[in-house]
């Protein structure tokens, strides 16, 4: 089989799984679509041991109501069951789903979930076409065009993104800005060890526990994996923490990094669009 032929085979093929996806989300029957989703309220946290390990995250109980019976159901995070609860207080919602009809396969997220469509997968065939779209073309009409055909849609679509991005950066400053200041303390410092099979090294993940208490009188627990020296040393080290009122999950202990990291964000995108509206240009130029 010839490199053209097989080419627009990858690109059938997936085009046939592009579609088989989109007709099943407007069939309805996606995993997405037949997941139930509801929202739970954490009601009780324990606070992690000092020297433990962050798998499975900081354990709570949670509480939500069945829509099927109206009654209240009680579940805890242990085992794998989704996202890992890295933030925890009482009262805080977070979003539990479970597939229709198997209430005990329940699986957590970090905040409440909007229902889907499950075009997930559907989505990434259509790129995977759009790359053999861009290699066939390399293969028959010459190179030049994959730099016209990578560079182009890419840099149209970055540049539609950027105005996007530059807003979120604003109100990503502005809520750096109206934070409110509290102190904390590390109330543990967790340790993984994790062993690589193939060549014997071993790698440590040292996270340091955080417990602090908002001006509204909320204890929040949480995992605090940047912005403090020496972390494998920080336990009973008293730290300045700074939240957001609205989501005390999004402290950080440095504003003025937060605030770099926005602006580096920013110009990264800027450097993208660049960078393949430049490819496109150059592939045009070599015809």
């Amino acid at each position: 089989m010839r490199w053209d032929e097989f080419l627009v085979l990858w690109c059938a093929v997936w085009g046939v799984v592009a579609l088989t996806g989109y007709g099943m989300s407007l069939a309805g029957v996606t995993k997405a679509q037949r997941t139930v989703l509801l929202t739970g309220r954490i009601e009780q946290v324990r606070e992690p041991r000092h020297g433990g390990s962050r798998s499975g995250g900081i354990w709570v109980v949670v509480s939500y109501r069945d829509p099927a019976s109206g009654q209240k159901v009680t579940v805890t995070n242990d085992g794998e069951r989704g996202e890992t609860i890295t933030s925890a207080w009482e009262g805080r919602e977070i979003g539990v789903s479970h597939p229709r009809g198997r209430p005990h396969a329940y699986r957590f997220s970090s905040t409440p979930e909007e229902p889907g469509r499950g075009l997930g997968w559907p989505i990434f065939a259509v790129f995977l076409v759009y790359v053999g779209l861009v290699v066939l073309a390399a293969v028959c009409w010459g190179w030049p065009w994959a730099l016209i055909g990578s560079g182009g849609p890419l840099a149209v679509v970055a540049a539609v993104h950027l105005p996007g991005a530059v807003r979120a950066k604003n109100r990503r400053i502005e809520r750096l800005a109206s934070m409110d200041t509290v102190r904390g303390r590390v109330v543990a410092v967790l340790k993984d060890v994790k062993a690589n099979q193939d060549d014997g090294d071993t790698s440590i993940t040292i996270t340091p526990v955080l417990s602090f208490t908002t001006r509204e009188g909320t204890a929040v627990t949480a995992h605090c994996a940047s912005n403090i020296p020496n972390p494998a040393r920080a336990y009973g080290r008293d730290v300045t923490v700074h939240y957001p009122s609205a989501d005390p999950a999004g402290f950080t202990l440095d504003r003025a990094a937060e605030h770099r990291s926005a602006e580096q964000g920013v110009t990264l995108h800027v450097l993208f669009v660049v960078v393949l509206a430049a490819t496109a240009v150059a592939g045009m130029a070599m015809l």
